[in-house]
């Protein structure tokens, strides 16, 4: 009976550990969530992944979705980039100035994480194109309008 017991916590321990989120994973909703959301558009964030300094969040609003990836400085998470599928790979991570061994590790674990999000959400992620770079302040740069 006691094995029984032990088997189904691990089951259960196993499908439910990539929802259970450390502080750094709240910590990054939390910013993301503090930067971006409006009262007409709340962001979903979901899913987040964290290791070694550097988080990628998938993220949604209303009908537009990306992920940002992120960086922990002195305790502190700020926004490095925004992006599509273009910062899924290790070689991306590697090119935006993660360690090849973090790129690595944070890229697996956001495959993993982002098999249990539904497939039309992960089509949203995708709709961002390009990168765009943020500040140490979560801005980005202006944009300018090259057509005049």
């Amino acid at each position: 009976m006691l094995t029984k017991l032990f088997v189904a916590l691990i089951v259960l321990w196993s499908l439910t550990g990539s929802a259970i989120a450390g502080p750094d994973e709240d910590a990054v909703r939390d910013l993301l969530h503090s930067t971006f959301d409006k009262p007409d558009a709340k962001l979903v964030v979901e899913p987040v992944v964290a290791t070694a300094g550097y988080a990628i969040a998938g993220w949604t609003q209303g009908e537009m979705g990306g992920r940002a990836l992120l960086r922990n400085k002195h305790g502190r998470w700020t926004i490095i980039l925004c992006a599509g599928d273009g910062i899924r790979s290790a070689e991306a991570l590697r090119h935006a100035g993660i360690a090849p061994d973090v790129a690595n590790e944070l890229a697996q674990a956001l495959a993993k994480a982002e098999q249990s999000i539904p497939a039309d959400r992960l089509a949203m992620f995708a709709r961002f194109e390009g990168l765009l770079r943020m500040d140490e302040a979560g801005n980005h740069p202006p944009i300018h309008d090259t057509q005049h």
